[in-house]
C-alpha cells in the first residue's frame, strides 16, 4: 500500500509500505478520510518522543470494511486502544487505561495510509446519509464532547457562558460541542487572523482576537484547546469564580496558570484526554443526527499532497480548522 511515511523533523514522504494484516477479531479497512491532527503536528515538527521517527501518523479516520462478514461496512474508528478489563474501563473511564495505546504510536501505525487494521469494538458504523470526510471528524470532536461534559458534571445544572481558547478543529469541536449539550453563549478567541475571519464568515462563530478579550470578561467555563503558557494564562484570567477551566491542548507541558488566582477563587482545573469510548460514541451520533451543524468546515488534499499541507500548516496558510486527506485521488 501507499502511506505518508514521517522520517525525521519535517520530513514526509509518501512510499510503499506493507499492507496490514488484520489480528483475530480486528478488520481490515480501506480508509477514505484521514485529518491532520495538532498531535501530528508536533510529530512532524520532533516535539513528541512518543512518535519517533519512521512512522505512519494519522487517527483521525474513516473508511470501508475490506473482505470477511462486515465487508463494504462504512466505519469511523476509535482509535484508542484500551485493555476493557482495568478499573477504569470497567468503571467508563477507559480513556485512563493504564495500558492504553492509539494509532499512530509504536506499535501501531497509523492511519495516513490505503489501509489500516482495528478491532471490532473500536468501529462506529456510519449511516448512508453521512460521508466519510464528516465521519471522520468524530474522533477530533469528542475530545471537546469530553471536555465539555466533564465541565458541566463540575458545573451541574443551569445556564453558562463559555470562551473557546484556540479555533482549529479542537476548539471549533469543542464550540459546536458546547451547543449540542446545551450552551449556546459561546466566545472563541483565535490569534490568526486567516483563520479567524474564516470562524466568523463561513463558521458563524463568535470569533474574536487576543486583544478582543478585555481583561474584565469572564467566563464560567473555559477550554484550551490549545494548551501553551500563554493560552493557560488566559484561561486563569478569564474563568468566573467558582468556574472551569477544561484543558484538552498538548501544546507544551508547563507555566502559564495563576495558581494564586485559581486558588482564591475557587476555580477548577480539568486535565482532559481524548474521550471514553461512550464520549466517541455519542459525538459519532451527533454527527450523524446533525446536532454538530453542516461540518464543512474542512478543506481535502490527497495523501499524496500531505507533506505540502503539513508545511501549509506549520505557515499558518490554512484557513480551514481541518484538512482531510484523501489516500485515493
Amino acid at each position: 500500500m501507499k502511506a505518508l511515511i514521517y522520517e525525521g523533523p519535517e520530513m514526509l514522504a509518501l512510499r510503499d509500505a506493507p499492507d496490514p494484516v488484520p489480528a483475530t477479531g480486528q478488520q481490515l479497512i480501506k480508509v477514505a478520510a484521514v485529518g491532520i491532527c495538532g498531535s501530528d503536528m508536533h510529530a512532524y515538527l520532533g516535539h513528541d518522543e512518543r512518535r519517533p521517527a519512521p512512522l505512519i501518523l494519522g487517527h483521525e479516520a474513516a473508511g470501508v470494511i475490506v473482505g470477511g462478514s462486515r465487508a463494504g461496512e462504512r466505519v469511523t474508528l476509535n482509535p484508542l486502544v484500551t485493555c476493557g478489563t482495568c478499573k477504569a474501563c470497567m468503571t467508563g473511564q477507559d480513556n485512563l487505561c493504564a495500558t492504553r495505546m492509539i494509532i499512530s504510536m509504536p506499535p501501531r501505525e497509523g492511519a495516513f495510509a490505503q489501509f489500516v487494521a482495528m478491532r471490532d469494538q473500536n468501529l462506529v458504523t456510519v449511516p448512508d446519509h453521512v460521508s466519510l470526510e464528516k465521519a471522520a471528524l468524530a474522533e477530533p470532536i469528542a475530545c471537546g464532547w469530553h471536555a465539555v461534559r466533564l465541565a458541566k458534571q463540575r458545573l451541574g445544572p443551569g445556564s453558562y457562558t463559555a470562551l473557546v481558547i484556540g479555533g482549529g478543529a479542537i476548539g471549533l469541536g469543542a464550540a459546536l460541542s458546547l451547543v449540542a449539550q446545551g450552551i449556546h453563549d459561546i466566545t472563541i478567541v483565535e490569534p490568526n487572523a486567516l483563520r479567524h475571519d474564516y470562524l466568523v464568515n463561513t463558521c458563524r462563530q463568535n470569533a474574536v482576537s487576543p486583544d478582543d478579550l478585555a481583561a474584565d470578561m469572564m467566563f464560567d467555563i473555559v477550554i484550551d484547546g490549545v494548551g501553551y503558557a500563554a493560552t493557560r494564562a488566559t484561561a486563569s484570567a478569564h474563568t468566573r469564580p467558582g468556574g472551569v477551566i477544561a484543558h484538552i491542548g498538548l501544546g507544551e507541558g508547563t507555566g502559564g496558570l495563576d495558581i494564586r488566582r485559581m486558588t482564591l477563587q475557587e476555580i477548577t482545573f480539568i486535565g482532559t484526554y481524548t474521550y471514553t469510548s461512550q464520549d466517541f460514541h455519542d459525538t459519532a451520533q451527533a454527527i450523524f443526527d446533525g446536532r454538530l451543524g453542516p461540518l464543512d468546515w474542512t478543506e481535502t488534499r490527497p495523501l499524496a499532497d500531505g507533506p505540502t499541507a503539513f508545511a501549509d500548516i506549520r505557515a499558518g496558510r490554512i484557513a480551514a480548522p481541518k484538512i482531510i486527506l484523501h489516500p485515493d485521488p
